[in-house]
């Protein structure tokens, strides 16, 4: 009886623990700008970008941010940072699986004055 209750307390504690470490999947891309674009446009791309994304399938809960630099010291060529996170890496996995082809990929096909050759995909965890 002791181990029952000692399986079932572990049961217990892994499934109240675990929604306390879900990672999200941020996808982080590099981007270089042509010169004649404008901070406005580029947000305004990367918006028409986003809404694309929230009507695939796992793209319903993206969320998506542009970061320009303000001090930079030495961290690569780098013009703006455009960075989209999944709720999950399920979630991530489903919109990645369905990108080619998919309107998000039409966006990026028209937008010819952002080019973002360079990405990495992070596990990021929230501190609460």
């Amino acid at each position: 009886m002791n181990t029952t209750v000692r399986l079932m307390l572990v049961f217990m504690l892994m499934f109240v623990a675990a929604p306390a470490y879900a990672a999200e999947a941020t996808q982080m891309w590099k981007c270089e700008l042509d010169g004649d674009i404008s901070e406005e446009e580029v947000i305004a791309n990367a918006g028409e970008w986003l809404k694309a994304a929230r009507t695939m399938k796992g793209g319903e809960r993206l969320e998506a941010y542009v970061y320009f630099p303000v001090a930079v010291n030495a961290i690569g060529e780098a013009d703006v940072w455009f960075v989209v996170t999944a709720p999950s890496f399920e979630e991530w996995g489903k919109f990645w699986d369905n990108y080619a082809g998919s309107p998000a990929a039409e966006v990026d096909k028209r937008n010819e004055k952002v080019v973002c050759p360079d990405s990495a995909l992070w596990e990021s965890v929230k501190i609460k």
